[in-house]
């Protein structure tokens, strides 16, 4: 089976755009569960109870989602090998995953997003930097990965409207607003200070990036994580805020607003519109906490 995962894992990476990171977590999955076998197993002699056997051997030191994730590579993996008529047959197709619990996106209310973005100030370093990121991240509902990522001509400042490479190196165009488009033009006389001063090193500048680092360098997604943290606790704001939650954000706030379930999908890139509904139920928490609020009747019965 070893011998099989390189096709496997080059066919992620060329032909399904997967980022270095997911490769790898494939690879991870793929090798565990190889490592389970016997010594000289075809792949055409894996069947349903080698999957069992593994499952079962992850039971207890795995969460539930850990378990469907690597159920997942493998039916992913094994499919790739019937398409290749590698194997006749899939030894997961009667194997179910274990059922997640549906999580509750962690969202910042309006209020605390504009607290959030009022944050950084003279003081700060970055300032510029950071208000243009906080800005671009609710302004879109990118993800970190797709911001880190974004080059300077990705952003049409006259079309207003930003060019995003997400998840199987999909492209979508999300509209930009205004305070989050002068934001970054507010950012970009610094973009170039910094380039200067990197070339003046003789470095190898970062010309189309479109987020440095204080050495010239793309930013890092571990970086932006950080720094968002940062200022939602000088902030005060009362949980663990992080770029995702800011896309949370992004998506409820819009379905509050009236926006409709599928424009959502298209401006998060979700694939599937089922990932999108995650969000329906904050917003009828919502309509239900304004009925409570405002009608009449609802008033009456808490008298």
């Amino acid at each position: 089976m070893k011998e099989l995962i390189p096709d496997f894992l080059r066919w992620l990476s060329y032909e399904k755009g997967y980022s270095p990171h997911t490769v790898a977590g494939y690879q991870h999955d793929l090798l565990e569960f190889a490592a389970t076998l016997a010594d000289g197993t075809a792949v055409e002699a894996i069947d349903a109870s080698a999957v069992r056997k593994f499952v079962v051997s992850l039971h207890g030191h795995n969460s539930a989602a850990t378990l469907a994730r690597k159920l997942s590579a493998l039916r992913s993996f094994f499919r790739f090998l019937q398409r290749q008529k590698v194997v006749a047959a899939d030894p997961l197709a009667g194997i179910s995953g274990p059922k997640i619990a549906q999580l509750i996106p962690v969202f910042l209310t309006v209020d605390e997003v504009f607290l959030l973005l009022e944050t950084p100030n003279q003081k700060d370093t970055f300032m510029a930097r950071d208000l243009a990121i906080l800005e671009l991240l609710y302004s879109t509902g990118m993800r970190v990965a797709e911001l880190v990522s974004r080059n300077l001509e990705d952003l049409d400042f006259e079309a207003e409207m930003l060019k995003v490479r997400g998840k199987g190196n999909k492209e979508r165009l999300v509209p930009v607003g205004r305070p989050a488009r002068e934001a970054v033009q507010a950012w970009l006389p610094n973009r170039q200070q910094l380039m200067q001063e990197r070339a003046g090193r003789g470095l190898a500048l970062e010309k189309e990036a479109l987020f440095l680092n204080s050495r010239g360098s793309r930013l890092t997604t571990r970086s932006v994580e950080r720094m968002v943290q940062a200022y939602a606790e000088r902030a005060g704001i009362p949980q663990t805020v992080t770029p995702h939650a800011l896309r949370h954000s992004f998506a409820t706030h819009l379905l509050e607003m009236g926006a409709d379930l599928r424009s959502v999908q298209e401006l998060l890139g979700h694939a599937s519109l089922s990932t999108t509904q995650r969000y329906t139920h904050l917003t009828l928490d919502h309509l239900a906490e304004v009925y409570d609020k405002a009608h009449p009747l609802a008033k009456k019965a808490e008298g």
